[in-house]
């Protein structure tokens, strides 16, 4: 696993820490733990594979889906880490 650069230099998590070790859950089919380290995990690869998709096939309202999407994904990373960092002391 790569180093959180953040962490290395400042000692605090960033909020994309845990996302490396979330997907790797994932590929162990350790779906709950995976959910567990990064929360955003699943909403991520909804988004995904939204995008890859729309690369092939265009969709009447696909600029307000990427817009929903992205903000669930951003909600979701602020608030897991707001909750995290909340929990360390």
């Amino acid at each position: 696993m790569l180093p959180c650069l953040n962490k290395t230099l400042f000692g605090i998590e960033c909020p994309g820490c845990g996302l490396q070790r979330s997907v790797a859950l994932l590929l162990d089919g350790k779906f709950e733990a995976a959910f567990h380290m990064y929360p955003a995990i699943y909403s991520l690869i909804l988004l995904s594979i939204f995008l890859l998709i729309n690369i092939f096939i265009t969709f009447k309202y696909q600029r307000i889906i990427k817009i929903t999407l992205i903000t669930i994904n951003v909600l979701i990373v602020i608030i897991s880490y707001i909750i995290k960092m909340s929990n360390l002391t």
